[in-house]
């Protein structure tokens, strides 16, 4: 496929939410303020790919930055597709990078809990820094799974500095997780630097698959007309 053929572009919210309900394996929209990005091949519609500051709002300190200066890349949903998903993630961070010119950090994870390893960050050449973000799995009494943001001790959740109800972790059920692989993308030479030591082996599996990616669903695609540009 032709470069000419792919076009990445800012999209509205309800396009981002369209593709990540049909073609994320989360089936949900990150909450929060978002970055999100459409992404077509031939004219067509195939996904769309979510920046945002994610659960984590303490994300920054451990690096010395700004929660603003730093971000978590949180769904990349997509249909069936041509181009890789590494590459268009590298275009993503482009045009990411153009719009937020204080940003020094992308953060993504890989959740082994659905088969993942990784492969398009390490094909983009991402600091491997081994397992972080939750080790426990929530679920309510009809065994549906809880969100770790609505699920607190004693019944509050601490969201983005304000203290909102939620279930109280002492009372619903709750099972071991496998840790995910955490991803670093440095956005200047000085962050660069500062996160070079935390890099360690990226994490392999049977065969040479990089191909693992945080939610891919084949489907029928370009179903929506081309959403409005949209900049916040």
């Amino acid at each position: 496929m032709n470069k000419s053929d792919l076009k990445l572009d800012w999209c509205s919210y309800q396009a981002a939410k369209y593709a990540t309900e049909k073609w994320h394996y989360s089936g949900n929209m990150p909450v929060g303020k978002l970055n999100h990005i459409g992404v077509w091949e031939k004219g067509a519609f195939i996904g769309g790919v979510v920046f945002g500051y994610g659960n984590n709002q303490y994300q920054g300190h451990k690096f010395n930055i700004t929660q603003d200066s730093v971000c978590e890349l949180l769904r990349v949903s997509l249909r069936e597709h041509c181009t890789s998903v590494t590459r268009i993630i590298s275009v993503c961070i482009n045009l990411l990078k153009r719009k937020n010119p204080g940003l020094r950090l992308i953060v993504s994870y890989a959740d082994p809990e659905h088969g993942h390893i990784g492969g398009i960050y390490q094909g983009g050449n991402w600091t491997y820094c081994g397992r972080g973000g939750s080790g426990v799995a929530y679920y309510d009494e009809t065994g549906k799974r809880l969100h770790s943001r609505v699920v607190g001790k004693g019944g509050m959740k601490s969201h983005f500095g304000k203290m909102t109800r939620s279930h109280d972790s002492d009372t619903v059920e709750s099972r071991p997780l496998m840790k995910k692989h955490k991803y670093l993308y440095p956005l200047d030479d000085a962050m660069r630097k500062q996160i070079e030591p935390l890099r360690k082996p990226y994490p392999k599996r049977g065969g040479s698959d990089l191909s693992d990616t945080p939610g891919v669903h084949p489907g029928e695609g370009g179903s929506i007309p081309t959403p409005p540009l949209q900049v916040s």
